[in-house]
């Protein structure tokens, strides 16, 4: 009776830390859309982190915390120095986030996912090319597809593609052009995406890459 009656204590307590915790996920998230400078996403991936941490078994704040040091990250590219322990920890938060995500039942779930650790492994090439180029970039393009084979019109997954199209060098195998159709197949799907806690970002990045390629 004992035992049973702390089992149900514990299930309560998870019940009640999974509900308080989703408003200020969605809250998180709202701010997330918005953000644009290295300061926002250090700051959002402390409060992700910190719900990460709190909820234990709920894999969007670990997916969300790897998303906001990706973009850092991406910010940084240029400072190749200042990007390994954003690079580092959005590696362990993507995996840990891996570690909760059921890949028979969860395959969107994952496909999401495998596009953020596509991301983060490209941070690493950006790093220093040269040194980490090969290894990194292979990585990056190997959960990448992963990600289309589990999702394959995922609209963030197309936008990473045609990033990566995009700043390819056309000998290897890079392409303005089909970067700029992948970028628009992403924006038009996303005009009918929904702003709650769920994957759902991408019309920024895709603008700006359209932006970039007139």
């Amino acid at each position: 009776m004992k035992k049973t009656m702390i089992s149900m204590l514990v299930l309560l307590l998870i019940c009640y830390s999974t509900f308080a915790q989703t408003p200020a996920l969605q809250q998180a998230v709202s701010r997330l859309d918005k953000a644009t400078t290295v300061k926002d996403y250090e700051s959002l991936e402390k409060e992700f982190s910190a719900m990460a941490a709190a909820a234990g078994k709920d894999w969007l704040p670990y997916y969300y915390a790897a998303f906001c040091n990706a973009k850092i990250g991406f910010l940084y590219q240029e400072d190749g120095e200042r990007i390994e322990p954003y690079s580092k920890q959005g590696e362990e938060q993507a995996l840990k986030a891996q570690s909760l995500l059921d890949s028979a039942t969860q395959k969107n779930e994952l496909s999401e996912l495998y596009t953020v650790m596509s991301m983060v492994y490209r941070t690493k090439v950006f790093i220093n090319p040269m040194t980490y180029g090969r290894k990194y970039g292979l990585l990056s393009q190997h959960f990448l597809d992963l990600a289309k084979g589990l999702s394959p019109h995922n609209p963030r997954v197309l936008y990473v593609e045609a990033w990566v199209k995009y700043y390819t060098p056309k000998m290897w195998g890079g392409d303005k052009d089909l970067a700029k159709q992948l970028a628009n197949e992403s924006l038009a799907q996303l005009q009918q995406a929904s702003d709650d806690i769920h994957p759902h970002w991408g019309k920024t990045e895709d603008m700006t890459l359209l932006n970039q390629s007139k």
